[in-house]
């Protein structure tokens, strides 16, 4: 039994030990979407998301509009504090485009992105289902068809 289990068990027993109840929150990166004029627009919301309590860092890219904020957080604490300013913020709603599997269709692409991102959606509602007939006219002018130039 050393120096520090001793001042760990003090420590408990003067109150501070309450905190060990508490759940502890996980480090995590919050990407935020907030429109930013300028170098004001800029300034405020960054001295608004840096004065929260558990933010380790907040870095700011205006020419995206993007936001990111590392430390102890919640996301949703941090888009409404975001939103205090009275800027419009969103949670960031893009994701590189490698990662869709159809990034060029009506629900995912979006013409305010930046380069090399489209709208997250779920890949459900994004997809195109075929049925048995598209896919019956699709094998009859294939080229491992023998019969499709008969047709003509």
């Amino acid at each position: 039994m050393g120096v520090g289990y001793t001042l760990d068990y003090l420590s408990g027993l003067l109150g501070n030990g309450h905190k060990k109840n508490k759940k502890r929150r996980q480090m995590q990166t919050v990407e935020l979407k907030v429109r930013m004029d300028c170098e004001g627009c800029e300034l405020k919301v960054k001295n608004a998301l840096s004065s929260m309590r558990g933010v380790k860092s907040v870095e700011i890219n205006r020419k995206e509009q993007k936001v990111t904020v590392n430390g102890y957080v919640e996301a949703n604490k941090v888009l409404k504090r975001a939103q205090s300013t009275g800027k419009k913020s969103e949670v960031w709603p893009y994701v590189p485009y490698n990662l869709v599997m159809n990034p060029y269709t009506a629900q995912v692409y979006d013409k305010k992105a930046p380069p090399g991102f489209v709208r997250k959606i779920d890949n459900t509602t994004a997809t195109a289902t075929m049925n048995y007939q598209d896919d019956h006219y699709i094998a009859m002018f294939s080229d491992d068809n023998p019969n499709s130039c008969s047709i003509m």
